[in-house]
């Protein structure tokens, strides 16, 4: 049968992020996509101007609706908003055997806040144990593990900090580091240093949201964890290098990347 992953993330109406990112990178790896709605946004490549949350009751309806009918291999979180959402996600989990990647999605592209304050403190207690797979770029990271992740040591000690919350794995982007674009994997209490060339582009909208999804997809496909950040890897590098360029401002990556490479 077809592969089937699942997307519980925001809606960007401008394609390059959230759900329409996560179906777009399941599509492409052959996987049938499902999407559970947490929260509306306004924005584009140049600016969010509104973030409207739903109600955790109406989250949760979708979810079973979609639980109970085409159960999904894999499945991964976005954009949550609130701790009532962070709250009813992590309790509909509770049965479900799938592996779950949280991609704790705080703030836009263009610095919008995605997340409530108070709502961190319910992603570590009440989601992220429930995770096979953590992906903080640096800024998350240092949100979760309480300091300034700028280097790749400490890239690994948060990698540690947030594999002590109960989670199986972390994966921290680093895309935000000078240099090469180095992400660090810890998992089965080894680290795996991920190296890619850096791409010269402002066009980088929706690179967490897919490279989240990309890994998503492989695992509802059977592959293992680690070899499914690696190929995720090379797919998220030539998203970025093969941009279309669209937009006035931070742009989205090619989600048209052929996978067969990968």
């Amino acid at each position: 049968m077809m592969p089937v992953a699942l997307t519980i993330a925001g809606s960007d109406p401008s394609g390059g992020a959230g759900i329409q990112a996560d179906l777009k990178t399941f599509h492409q790896f052959g996987v049938y996509g499902e999407a559970v709605i947490t929260l509306l946004t306004v924005q584009n490549t140049q600016r969010v101007s509104r973030v409207e949350c739903l109600d955790p009751e109406l989250i949760r309806q979708q979810a079973e609706a979609v639980l109970e009918d085409i159960p999904p291999a894999a499945a991964k979180t976005g954009a949550l908003g609130n701790v009532g959402i962070i709250e009813a996600v992590a309790k509909l989990w509770r049965g479900v055997s799938v592996p779950l990647v949280v991609d704790p999605v705080m703030i836009s592209k263009h610095g919008a806040s995605l997340i409530a304050e108070d709502a961190r403190a319910a992603l570590v207690k009440m989601l992220i144990p429930r995770a096979a797979l953590v992906t903080p770029n640096l800024h998350e990271a240092g949100a979760l593990a309480g300091f300034t992740v700028d280097s790749l040591e400490r890239m690994k000690r948060a990698a540690e900090r947030i594999l002590g919350f109960g989670c199986g794995a972390v994966l921290v982007k680093g895309g935000h580091l000078a240099g090469s674009a180095t992400d660090v994997l810890l998992n089965n209490g080894q680290f795996l240093v991920l190296d890619a060339e850096r791409t010269d582009t402002i066009h980088t909208h929706g690179t967490g949201c897919t490279y989240s999804a990309a890994i998503t997809a492989l695992l509802a496909s059977g592959v293992s964890l680690e070899d499914a950040v690696r190929r995720a890897k090379k797919f998220i590098a030539a998203a970025i290098r093969t941009n279309p360029g669209l937009g006035g401002g931070s742009g989205p990556v090619n989600h048209f990347v052929r996978t067969e490479s990968f």
